[in-house]
Order: structure tokens, then sequence, then C-alpha cells
């Protein structure tokens, strides 16, 4: 599948403080660059939801990416890019944040003053290897906060989780059964119906952990409409920016890195021109 390696759309870099985008989708658009530039050249409450997977200053290389700093200056960016995704974020806007524990209690405390919380979202991890003397970790964190009262909230329902071998309940609901909902359980905070990461067969980037797409597509479902915009400043594979045109909500994004893997993944997606509805996103989150 051929991957476009050259700017399509010739906005003016100077307008946006940002490289020309590498791609245009129906819904939205891509930028190779720094997501601080990014989100700075973004005028202010213009998005209605905000998704994040940063680095986590692990060591590891991320498309060329090096993820390592020290603990100050790790915490120092996080602040000012968190800090802009709060500026961008319109009234009663969402802001996910995907970490892990250790991490997200201190972006916790960087929003508390900024937002309101809503969720911790504790996605489990399937596994019990020993880590020394500490518990294993077993869960992921997805933070969740509105500016203000939440302008969309999306009750959603998942099905009734049945044994693989069997197809019996695993759960008998405390006798209650009959009283569940047809259409499945409540969505809750704690999230055991998928794993962390894509599976090696699905990545675009090879050795590389990449979100698993109902993450940020229960994101998009929960707190945004048809329409509404969504802003993703760390695009590693490409997953958010998927689920938004497939859920038919506008997009920008942004990938500091190699973007070839997020173009292979949405190259059906390409289009040759830039559509009314992004030209439009583009007027109102940057002023061109």
């Amino acid at each position: 599948m051929a991957v476009i390696d050259y700017p399509l759309y010739p906005i003016s870099s100077s307008a946006l403080e940002m490289p020309a985008p590498l791609f245009c989708t129906p819904g939205g658009m891509l930028f190779n660059g720094d997501c601080l530039p990014f989100l700075q050249a973004m005028r202010a409450e213009t998005v209605q939801c905000v998704f994040a997977d940063p680095p986590f200053n692990l060591g590891k290389t991320y498309n060329g990416y090096e993820d390592k700093q020290s603990e100050a200056a790790y915490f120092a960016w996080c602040a000012a890019w968190i800090g802009e995704c709060c500026r961008v974020l319109a009234p009663g806007g969402a802001l996910f944040i995907y970490a892990l524990p250790r991490l997200a209690y201190r972006f916790a405390a960087l929003l508390d003053n900024q937002l309101e919380f809503r969720h911790w979202i504790a996605l489990t991890m399937k596994g019990t290897y020993p880590r020394g003397n500490k518990l294993y970790p077993a869960h992921y964190a997805l933070l969740y906060f509105t500016k203000g009262t939440p302008r969309v909230f999306n009750h959603l329902r998942t099905p009734i989780p049945t044994c693989r071998h069997c197809g019996g309940e695993l759960k008998d609901y405390g006798g209650h059964r009959d009283r569940l909902h047809p259409d499945g359980l409540n969505l809750t905070d704690f999230w055991e119906d998928t794993s962390p990461n894509r599976h090696k067969k699905t990545k675009a980037r090879p050795g590389v952990n990449e979100l698993k797409p109902l993450i940020p597509a229960r994101a998009i479902q929960i707190a945004t409409q048809p329409g509404d915009i969504i802003c993703d400043p760390f695009g590693g594979g490409g997953s958010t920016y998927q689920e938004a045109e497939h859920a038919h909500r506008r997009w920008l994004g942004c990938e500091i890195g190699d973007c070839a893997p997020i173009q292979q993944r949405m190259q059906p997606h390409i289009v040759p021109e830039i559509t009314p509805a992004v030209a439009e996103m583009l007027r109102h989150v940057f002023g061109r």
C-alpha cells in the first residue's frame, strides 16, 4: 500500500506555526511535529474532546523519538502540554489521558485546579508476573476530566460476559439477572473486556505498544456527538484518528515521529483535497 510522503495541502506554515499537514481525510488532518507548537497554534476553547496517550518516560525509542528525560524535565513538559489541552478544550468538553497509574496520579494533580474530575477508569492487564516487592500492576489508568459540567454524556452498554468455552454467563448478578437491560450492562469505570494494547497482528509499528482501538472509541462515544472535534496530540499508531473517522467526528492530530504507520492505517480514508468539514474546522480552530 502506497504511503504519501509529502505535504498534500498548501496551508501556510507561518499561520499555523506548524509544518503543512501530511494528509487529510473526510473528517480530519494529521501534522508531523511536536505537540506543543501544534497545541499552541490552536485558539482557546475550540475542541470538544482531547484524547492523549503520551510517552511514559520509560527510556524506549518510538519512531525515532527518545522517551527518556529527567523526572523534573518530564513532568515540566507534561504540565505544559496538559495546560495547553485544558486551554483548547471547549466549555463542557472532555479530556482523557491514558497512562500508567504512577503517572496518572501526578497528571490528576496537575488537572485538579483546571478541570472537573469525572472518573479514573481502570483497564485490566492480563497477567500475574512477580514484580519484586510490589504487587503486580494489573491495570492502566484512563483519566476522564471535563471543563465544567459535561456538554455531552452518552450512556454506553456492554454485552453480558460469557464463558468462551461453554457459553454460559460468568456472573449471577445477585439473583437479579431478570432485571438486566436486554442491551447489556451499563459501562462502569472498570474495563475488563479489553486489553490495553493491540494484538501484534494488528500493529502498524512492530515491537511497539499501540493503543487498542476500543479505548479511544469508548471515550469518543461517551463524551462527543457527530461533528464534534477530537484532538489527539500524540498520534502513535493512529487509533484515535481511525475511531474518530468511523464515528463521524472531526479530528486533528499530531505525531512527532515517523507518521508512515498512521498513513498506512488511514490510507483507505485519505482524500486528495480538503473537505468542507475540515476547512471549516481549520477556520474554527486555527483562525484560518
